[in-house]
C-alpha cells in the first residue's frame, strides 16, 4: 500500500484479527511511504494543478518512483470514484488472488499521468467523497483480508455471514436467554439442528426482503422453495 499517511494504516493493520493474522504469517501487509520518494528538502509530494483551481494534486514523479522502487503486487488500484465498487464477490476474488497493492490518493486527486500509465485500475468503495484514500485502503484491507483462508478462527463464520449468498445475515442471541423481558426465541435453545438451520435461513430471507428488497431482485427473486420456507414461519409478505 502507498500512502502519505504509513503510521496511520500500519496501526490499523497490526490491530485485531488482521494484525494476528500477520503474526502468523497469514496476511503480509505491507505499507510504503510516498514521501520516500520525495527530492526536495520538504519531502514534497503535492503542487498546484495546471489550469488554476482549488487544491493541490500529487505529483507523478514521487508516485512512480516510490512504486517502481518497491515492484509490488499487481493489480495495482487506485482508490477512486471511478472503480469497480467493492462488493463481497470482489472481495473474494482478491482474496482468492495472488496479491494486490493499493494507492491512496490525497487532496484533489492524482497527476492523471499516475492513473493511465502507473495503476491497474481504480477501486470504490462508495459514492461519497473523502479526504484521502486512506480510509478506503483500511475498509479494502478490512473486508478481503478476513475472507483469506487461515485469517478467521472459524472459517464457517465468513460463509453465514451478511451478503455470503446475496442476503443479510439472520439474527444472533446470545447469553441471557431473557433480558428484561425481550427472550430468546425457543428455535434456538431446542438443540434442534435441522430446525435451527431453517429458522436461520427464513429469517435471513424475511430480513433481506423488509431491509433491502434489492438484493433479493438481484437474485432473480424469490424461489419457490424460499416462497415456501417463509410461508411455513408465518414471513411471506
Amino acid at each position: 500500500m502507498f500512502t502519505i499517511f504509513p503510521d496511520l494504516v500500519t496501526h490499523f493493520a497490526g490491530a485485531s484479527l488482521l494484525g494476528r493474522a500477520a503474526v502468523r504469517g497469514v496476511l503480509d501487509v505491507r505499507v510504503h511511504d510516498l514521501r520516500s520518494a520525495a527530492t526536495d528538502p520538504h519531502r514534497s509530494v503535492d503542487d498546484a494543478p495546471f489550469g488554476g483551481g482549488a487544491g493541490m494534486v500529487l505529483m507523478p514523479e514521487p508516485v512512480f518512483e516510490a512504486v517502481e522502487a518497491v515492484d509490488p503486487p499487481r493489480p495495482l488500484f487506485l482508490l477512486g470514484p471511478g472503480g469497480r465498487r467493492l462488493d463481497q464477490p470482489l472481495a473474494r476474488e482478491l482474496a482468492a488472488g495472488e496479491g494486490f497493492s493499493l494507492l491512496c490518493g490525497r487532496y484533489e486527486g492524482v497527476d492523471e499521468r499516475v492513473r493511465a500509465h502507473l495503476v491497474d485500475g481504480e477501486l470504490s468503495v462508495g459514492d461519497y467523497v473523502l479526504a484521502g484514500g486512506e480510509v478506503a485502503a483500511m475498509v479494502v484491507l478490512e473486508v478481503v483480508g478476513r475472507l483469506v483462508p487461515g485469517v478467521m478462527g472459524n472459517a464457517a463464520s465468513a460463509a453465514e455471514e451478511s451478503f455470503g449468498d446475496g442476503l443479510l445475515e439472520y439474527p444472533h442471541y446470545t447469553r441471557p436467554a431473557r433480558f428484561r423481558d425481550w427472550d430468546v426465541p425457543e428455535v434456538l435453545r431446542s438443540g434442534d439442528h435441522g430446525r435451527i438451520a431453517r429458522w436461520r435461513r427464513a429469517m435471513a430471507l424475511a430480513r433481506t426482503l423488509r431491509d433491502r428488497p434489492d438484493l433479493v431482485d438481484a437474485r432473480g427473486g424469490l424461489t419457490d422453495d424460499e416462497r415456501a420456507l417463509l410461508e411455513s414461519f408465518g414471513l411471506l409478505p
